[in-house]
């Protein structure tokens, strides 16, 4: 069958926009990622309250073991890229994040901006390695891991400079498994949980796991 040059051309521009469009923020991205992330900034703030009393049994029985509860600030960026599934998601929603709990009052002031700037990225990188493309269950673990290194590196500099090789160790792998287990696996299920609501029935998470369903 012969195709006509007007088609051939229709058909290219179709293929040829259909990357872009789908890398594109609408405004409804825009939205729901800040809702997100305002509401992610207050569960941070409400995390931070609670954080000092929490973690003294952990500190007491491993110094660096209280960064497993480093996750309940980590969720943000996950949650946001898993619902949004665009470049930047999980750095603008974890941004966002870290941005109220500050303006509310946070005990690390201004550095918490940097937090989640650096965590935001650390969970950015690993959705970027896989063109944006990828969204299961296992990408949203590696994704809350990436988060969580970036935590520990960014805690260990800012907040424990000198501090020993054990410590450091210990540090480093409790945030890790709290990015995996808190930002991975409970943003990964709050999504779904999210979808299957009919909520982000305008987002391809909803559409997908409305037609496994």
């Amino acid at each position: 069958m012969r195709t006509s040059p007007s088609s051939t051309e229709s058909v290219t521009t179709a293929v040829g926009s259909s990357r872009p469009d789908r890398f594109r923020w609408r405004v409804v991205d825009i939205v729901v990622a800040s809702v997100i992330g305002v509401a992610s900034g207050l569960v941070f703030w409400i995390w931070g309250q609670a954080y000092n009393p929490i973690s003294i049994p952990f500190e007491a029985a491993l110094p660096g073991l209280q960064a497993l509860l480093g996750g309940g600030w980590l969720f943000a960026g996950v949650l946001g890229a898993l619902v949004i599934r665009k470049p930047g998601a999980a750095l603008f929603t974890e941004l966002v994040a870290a941005a109220v709990s500050a303006l509310v009052g946070t005990q690390w002031g201004p550095l918490t901006l940097l937090s989640g700037l650096v965590q935001g990225l650390g969970a950015e990188i690993v959705f970027a390695l896989f063109l944006y493309a990828n969204y299961r269950a296992y990408v949203a673990v590696l994704a809350g891991m990436g988060a969580g290194l970036a935590l520990a590196i960014n805690d260990l500099i800012n907040w424990y400079p000198g501090s020993t090789t054990g410590f450091a160790i210990t540090y480093t792998v409790s945030s890790v498994v709290s990015g995996a287990l808190l930002a991975g696996v409970l943003s990964w299920l709050a999504m779904r949980g999210l979808a299957r609501t009919g909520a982000l029935s305008r987002f391809a998470s909803g559409r997908e796991v409305s037609a496994r369903v």
